[in-house]
């Protein structure tokens, strides 16, 4: 293989997930045909082949956006063994070579104990890098918004990877940090808080985050995502028999229904449908179609807990059932779907109705 142009497609991915990742990344190759040779670490995974070309356009194709179980997503060389006494003079040659050029250099690790260890390294090698390539000319100003990320897998091999503008996170690791709220009733809070950060644009929020929405969290006890929702100054029907937490309930925005979240009804169109019950995926998808073909609420997120294997499998069959109702019953909807950083066996829909 050459290390000048990209010969692999490199992604980022919780560790545990490696094998769904590439599930994901070999569905996309078999579609467009390209036949790759696969390659796997703790928390990351990568396709390679000879010809950059058709790694370039795999990677350009398989949209950032679109894919499910990726944190990060890169053209990349081939990896490289660092001497010890001199680990930039490999980088900087690499760099020469591929003749690329960038705006900016992202450090980076796999999501695990060994990765975080590398930090002291990284930050030491970090300023004499970068003035380096400065000189050199590939460090510039005006350079496409193009991304250098340096990915360190120990503390002598590391692969170069580019990441493009519209088809990256733009996320250190592809991961959202976000801070607990201690007033809220538990940690699942931060599930609904990243999914709205990942499926609805910011500068949105005002409009589809109103304060005069009404919403239904199904399965709501002890009321982590009815939380965020009343913090949005939302009104919202909890349903669910166990008990909702007491300062909570104190907001008066919250009418609690101790009722089974599967076969309750709202009494009237409703702007949003929440959705965190651990159950099977068929189940809670079954529920979630009802809802949606039937205009219920404007917009939907829910979580669908997955098997232990296989995950890929299971959410491509749960997406394609859903879009299938939706299409039979003729509704149009944008659909989404991402395992977040603050999700475990489970992954993240979105659904926004288009009327």
């Amino acid at each position: 293989m050459s290390d000048t142009v990209p010969t692999s497609w490199l992604v980022y991915c919780r560790p545990g997930f490696e094998s769904d990742a590439l599930a994901e990344m070999q569905h996309h190759a078999k579609q467009q045909g390209v036949p790759c040779e696969p390659t796997q670490g703790e928390g990351w995974v990568s396709l390679a082949r000879q010809d950059g070309e058709a790694i370039n356009d795999l990677h350009r194709q398989a949209a950032f956006k679109r894919l499910i179980f990726a944190r990060q997503s890169l053209a990349a060389l081939p990896a490289l063994t660092l001497s010890r006494d001199d680990r930039l003079t490999a980088i900087l040659e690499q760099v020469k070579a591929s003749r690329w050029s960038f705006e900016e250099i992202w450090h980076e690790t796999p999501d695990t104990n060994d990765g975080k260890a590398l930090a002291g390294l990284i930050k030491a090698l970090t300023k004499p890098l970068q003035s380096m390539l400065k000189k050199r000319g590939a460090l510039r100003g005006k350079a496409g918004a193009r991304r250098l990320h340096i990915f360190w897998t120990d503390g002598d091999r590391v692969q170069l990877g580019m990441s493009f503008p519209d088809n990256r996170s733009e996320l250190i690791n592809g991961i959202r940090r976000l801070r607990f709220p201690s007033r809220a009733p538990s940690r699942s809070t931060l599930k609904l808080e990243e999914a709205w950060h990942e499926f609805i644009p910011r500068e949105e929020w005002d409009d589809r985050l109103s304060a005069h929405m009404q919403a239904a969290d199904l399965g709501a006890a002890p009321g982590g995502w009815t939380w965020q929702l009343v913090q949005r100054g939302m009104y919202v029907y909890a349903i669910d028999n166990g008990p909702m937490d007491k300062q909570l309930m104190s907001t008066g925005q919250i009418d609690h229904l101790r009722e089974d979240g599967f076969t309750w009804e709202p009494p009237q169109r409703l702007d949003w449908l929440v959705c965190d019950i651990v159950d099977k995926p068929v189940r809670v998808l079954a529920m979630v179609e009802r809802w949606l073909t039937r205009k219920w609420c404007r917009e939907a997120i829910f979580n669908l807990k997955l098997p232990m294997k296989k995950r890929w499998d299971e959410v491509t069959r749960c997406l394609t059932t859903l879009e299938e109702s939706l299409a039979t019953a003729g509704v149009s909807a944008k659909i989404s779907c991402r395992h977040l950083y603050h999700d475990r066996e489970e992954v993240t829909v979105h659904v926004r109705l288009a009327h």
